[in-house]
């Protein structure tokens, strides 16, 4: 039986609710045991407010401070909270004491007002856990046949997004994107859908977006397609991997959605979030790539304006265990 650590993320947010509100659902996923790090006192509270009638295991991983943070603030006592979670959490998992971990949302900025000036978790798992080539990943899982529509992704094995930057400001991306970066993420998600499909079924496919509108127009909107993306493409191809593009962004999910590509490779932050939040919202799991160990979350934040009211929805953190006990598997 494989053991998963989730975060309890930023107390003042959604993460505590809704860990409650999947509870019973995560003691069913098969061959898993969830334990949450945070503060029991914490989890206590979200398991009262769910109703929940099961005590909620709780690795004690911050100090008693955090208990007088209100609810729907930017606190730094909540930014120390889920930054000692999570450091516990690597650690453990690098000390295989837990086999996998999953991240409930955090707040930037109280993150950044406790003093951790990182643009999110996973700038800090990297750093943890000392890599530089790394990937943040959106994946949607095929739903079961019997339950899908014509509006669910067409692909057996589901959708992998991955992003070349990640968390930054939008003048900043075109010095980031270099045919380098762009090769690295399709070495990177090709290796995880890999592992998806099965290294000895099919290799998976992969469509690379544009940067700039209409993918250019040979060069007339910009010439970033043909001097950096489009030679990251030749050389995946002359590698053996099953690549294409780039394509324009604006078709590129149409394509992937009917299933005609296994991974996308976004070239920053929106490109990729917006349309597969847009395919499946609370189907979404974040993965990081790269790290010598696993770690999923969920795909959205933490939500202030819903949280502890009861009625965050707590879909994208079971389908982020899931996730990970299927990578531990």
């Amino acid at each position: 039986m494989k053991t998963i650590a989730i975060t309890m993320g930023d107390p003042a947010g959604i993460g505590p609710e809704i860990i409650a509100g999947a509870w019973e659902r995560l003691q069913a996923v098969p061959d898993c045991r969830v334990v949450v790090y945070g503060h029991p006192e914490i989890m206590r509270r979200a398991a009262a407010l769910r109703k929940l009638n099961t005590e909620i295991d709780c690795v004690i991983c911050c100090s008693d401070d955090v208990l007088e943070v209100l609810p729907g603030t930017i606190d730094p006592r909540s930014g120390r909270a889920a930054y000692s979670a999570i450091l516990r959490a690597i650690d453990d998992t690098q000390k295989n004491v837990v086999d996998a971990v999953v991240t409930a949302p955090i707040h930037k900025a109280a993150l950044h007002q406790a003093g951790y000036h990182y643009p999110g978790h996973t700038e800090i798992f990297a750093e943890r856990c000392g890599v530089d080539n790394y990937a943040m990943m959106l994946y949607l899982g095929a739903r079961e046949p019997a339950t899908m529509s014509l509006q669910d992704i067409a692909g057996q094995h589901g959708l992998a997004v991955v992003h070349v930057t990640l968390h930054t400001a939008m003048k900043t991306i075109f010095e980031q994107i270099t045919t380098e970066s762009v090769l690295a993420k399709i070495h990177l998600v090709d290796g995880f859908m890999r592992r998806i499909i099965g290294q000895n079924n099919r290799l998976p496919r992969i469509g690379v977006c544009s940067l700039n509108p209409h993918a250019g127009e040979e060069g007339l909107f910009g010439d970033e397609e043909i001097r950096i993306i489009r030679p990251a493409i030749d050389i995946a191809i002359v590698e053996g991997l099953q690549v294409e593009g780039p394509q324009p962004a604006d078709t590129i999910m149409l394509d992937a959605r009917d299933g005609k590509y296994d991974a996308v490779v976004a070239m920053f932050h929106d490109q990729g979030h917006i349309a597969l939040k847009l395919l499946g919202m609370y189907r979404a799991v974040n993965i990081t790539l790269g790290l010598p160990i696993i770690r999923t979350s969920v795909a959205h934040g933490t939500a202030f304006d819903k949280a502890w009211q009861g009625i965050a929805d707590p879909g994208s953190l079971l389908e982020a265990v899931r996730v990970a006990a299927k990578l531990c598997r």
